[in-house]
């Protein structure tokens, strides 16, 4: 599962150095509401990387690891959906990107009740 610890790393770093770009740069030039937009992607980004490196160090721990990967894929897919969502839609101010959200947020909630089914078995 070294591509979860990976995947995981190299998220975290884009959502601190993404978090820095807001509170310094955007901070100037987006709307409140739409810097707001865009925070919340980066908080959700955040936690999701980190979920990343906890399904690479559980995946020893859980016997049911092709469980763990999925959840893993399903978070990383969440993070690319829902935080790519709301950068872009911050930056942009393109609707289109708004339906794309919930789908980020129904592949976060997939991989936490994968990640939850493979703890229980």
């Amino acid at each position: 599962m070294k591509i979860f610890m990976f995947l995981g790393s190299v998220n975290a770093f884009l959502s601190v150095a993404l978090g820095a770009f807001g509170a310094h740069y955007l901070k100037q030039k987006l709307t409140p509401d739409k810097l707001d937009v865009f925070q919340t992607g980066v908080q959700y980004h955040m936690i999701h990387a980190l979920a990343l490196i906890l399904i690479a160090v559980l995946s020893d721990k859980l016997s049911h690891s092709s469980m763990v990967h999925a959840s893993g894929w399903a978070i990383f897919i969440g993070i690319v959906l829902f935080s790519g969502s709301l950068y872009a839609l911050s930056l942009t101010g393109l609707k289109f990107f708004g339906p794309v959200t919930p789908l980020g947020g129904v592949s976060f909630l997939t991989g936490w009740i994968l990640l939850a089914i493979a703890a229980w078995k």
